[in-house]
């Protein structure tokens, strides 16, 4: 056999962090660190960094304090190194705008790179380097696999992004980060009264269900949220986490409830500092086989993948199902 070697290119590892805007910091702090139990790894003039107790990097979510509640960025570690310099190399080669950050522009992450999504307006970061400090002493834990002891509800780990974008521009965009980020789709469904039209898809590069989902913006905007996701360690969490929450001053969105899409158990809540929609997720299923084919929901199963079981998810005109908040664009 050829001693030959072969470079897949530049590769996306995982969803890595999302830096939310809200005009009510000390609010955002109390839910994510105080009712979550994520750990504040450092908090600057206007500025919070936090992790999940089961994640060793410097930091998964950014608030920041500004007017306006929005998404500043959805970050993606890469595989190596270099794909950072890979990825803008091909950016550059397809004509897609490209920001270069300098290490540092975000609290213990190295050099990055930031651009709009074609299609979608989302503005994603790429990075590889990333500090892993350890906690203070009193939040540390005996298990070297944890960065903190667990607290509060006990947000392990960011899990996914669920984002929308136009009906007009759906289908392009998702293929985009098929093609470009060489995310897999796992599972999808199209719009029932436009069968040509994905209507929504789960894709990932890990054995996750889903890194990020794509979905139809049925009020005709791109660069939108739908929600971000922290990962629970079991159904019994989330459970926990809609008790305690329901005698708090707190959104309450829908669930709890388990999805047909990915099997997982799940509670939409709101940061009530920012009104971001955030979804405490737990279990569904993983994906090991290398030539696994997407899995299509049928019309009449559409119900049933939104919710297996618990209150239905409402989408109709004006619900709060339906509400996103947006994104900035490339210069913030």
């Amino acid at each position: 056999m050829a001693d030959t070697q072969y470079d897949p290119g530049p590769r996306i590892a995982h969803a890595g962090s999302i830096n939310l805007g809200t005009p009510d910091l000390q609010r955002s702090l109390w839910f994510f660190r105080d009712l979550l139990g994520m750990e504040v790894v450092v908090e600057t003039e206007g500025v919070a960094y936090l992790r999940g107790y089961q994640e060793l990097v410097h930091h998964s979510l950014v608030l920041t304090q500004q007017a306006d509640a929005r998404v500043n960025a959805y970050s993606f570690r890469v595989q190596r190194p270099e794909d950072v310099e890979l990825f803008h190399a091909k950016l550059v080669a397809d004509e897609v705008e490209v920001l270069e950050l300098p290490s540092g522009t975000e609290a213990g992450r190295g050099t990055a790179i930031r651009f709009l999504v074609p299609w979608s307006e989302h503005p994603f970061e790429f990075y590889y380097d990333i500090d892993k400090p350890l906690a203070p002493e009193a939040l540390r834990s005996r298990l070297p696999t944890s960065s903190s002891r667990r607290r509060g509800l006990g947000a392990r780990r960011l899990d996914h992004f669920n984002v929308q974008t136009s009906p007009g521009t759906m289908n392009q965009a998702e293929q985009w980060m098929q093609d470009f980020m060489g995310l897999k789709r796992r599972e999808f469904i199209m719009m029932p009264d436009h069968p040509t039209t994905l209507m929504a898809s789960w894709m990932s590069v890990t054995n996750q269900m889903h890194d990020v989902a794509i979905g139809v913006n049925r009020d005709e905007k791109n660069a939108q949220l739908h929600h971000v996701a922290f990962n629970l360690e079991n159904y019994h969490d989330v459970l926990t986490a809609a008790d305690q929450i329901r005698d708090l001053d707190i959104s309450y969105g829908v669930g709890p409830g388990k999805h047909g899409v990915g099997q997982a158990m799940y509670l939409y809540i709101h940061d009530p500092g920012s009104d971001h929609r955030v979804e405490l997720y737990s279990g569904g299923y993983h994906v090991f086989d290398p030539d696994w084919e997407p899995v299509e929901w049928a019309v009449p199963d559409i119900p049933h993948g939104m919710t297996w079981y618990g209150e239905a998810i409402d989408i109709a005109p004006g619900s709060r199902g339906r509400q996103t908040t947006p994104s900035a664009g490339l210069r913030g």
